[in-house]
């Protein structure tokens, strides 16, 4: 059971400073119900002035590493996430409304050790991003992730790395820094930026607290009736106050207040492309104004269940 744990560490988070890791997580997320952006130049329909649109989401994260040997790691890890836009309106045909957009994003390969404090890891990540309304063989994306891993003391390791996916809207790159260190015996800062950051700060033996950062670049396939071939692009930057509590046995309860930066639902046509988007920075973006209508940035909330394995130290 000791080199269990010892390898669901080095697979899922790659640094003995932190004391658990989270196998399994289910989270519910609702925002506040936000006003709409101006309209595009064709649009024909209901004042905007007169609704807002209320964003939903769902998250469960399941992972699965299988040790082969002291030094090599098959890792696996499955996210499912439901992004759902309630808006009410009676919409032109070729506008998307009333979105639930849902994306299963396997990630699966090797880490491998190379010596005491250095590992590589190599991941295929293909997704299946879907509306569930048609299938057309266009929904499934394919990607990669590449990361060196260095471990400076038991307290600091970071990795340093690249990821790239095939959008819908064309290729993504993203630099990517994973960052593990136990500052001391109550300040932490443990993540893979730019898409997910936390840093905690642990308040008693079963409460932590602190501040979390998560943002990431989506797109999805659309069959809906009027708009089947287009696609959905989803972007926000999340940023939260978080209070994590140990209600039971490897069992937690995390709960998130913050506010959804950037954050857009916007529709393209298929042939409305992006030659390369590094991070957020756009490289010949031809795609002028989206089809749909976009709503306004706002507070959201969440809720998270959390089953925890301690590590030992």
């Amino acid at each position: 059971m000791k080199n269990l744990l010892f390898m669901l560490l080095i697979a899922a988070q790659g640094a003995m400073a932190q004391n658990t890791i989270d196998l399994f997580t289910v989270s519910g997320r609702y925002g506040i119900h936000q006003p709409y952006n101006p309209p595009p130049a064709n649009y024909v329909g209901e004042d905007l002035t007169k609704h807002k649109a209320q964003e939903s989401a769902l998250f469960i994260n399941l992972k699965a590493p299988i040790k082969f040997n002291d030094k090599t790691i098959w890792f696996n890890n499955l996210t499912y996430t439901y992004s759902h836009v309630n808006n009410g309106l009676s919409l032109p045909d070729f506008m998307a409304t009333n979105v639930g957009l849902n994306a299963f994003i396997f990630q699966t390969g090797i880490i491998q050790r190379l010596s005491k404090n250095n590992a590589l890891q190599l991941l295929y990540v293909p997704r299946y991003m879907t509306d569930f309304l048609g299938k057309n063989g266009n929904e499934w994306q394919h990607g990669a992730i590449a990361m060196f891993e260095h471990r400076w003391n038991p307290n600091f390791m970071m990795r340093f790395g690249v990821m790239y996916n095939q959008e819908k809207s064309g290729p993504l790159l993203v630099p990517l820094f994973d960052i593990n260190w136990q500052i001391n015996n109550r300040w932490s800062v443990a993540g893979l930026f730019p898409i997910y950051l936390k840093i905690n700060y642990k308040v008693s033996e079963r409460f932590t607290a602190g501040l979390s950062h998560f943002g990431l670049i989506t797109s999805y396939e659309l069959h809906g009736e009027g708009y089947a071939g287009d696609y959905m692009e989803r972007t926000s930057i999340d940023l939260c106050l978080f209070g994590r509590y140990n209600v039971a046995g490897n069992w937690y309860l995390e709960g998130r207040l913050g506010y959804a930066l950037g954050r857009n639902y916007e529709q393209y046509h298929s042939d409305q492309q992006i030659d390369m988007r590094i991070s957020i920075i756009k490289i010949g973006d031809n795609r002028g104004e989206p089809v749909n209508v976009t709503f306004q940035d706002g507070p959201i909330a969440e809720l998270r269940l959390v089953y925890s394995i301690p590590i030992p130290q």
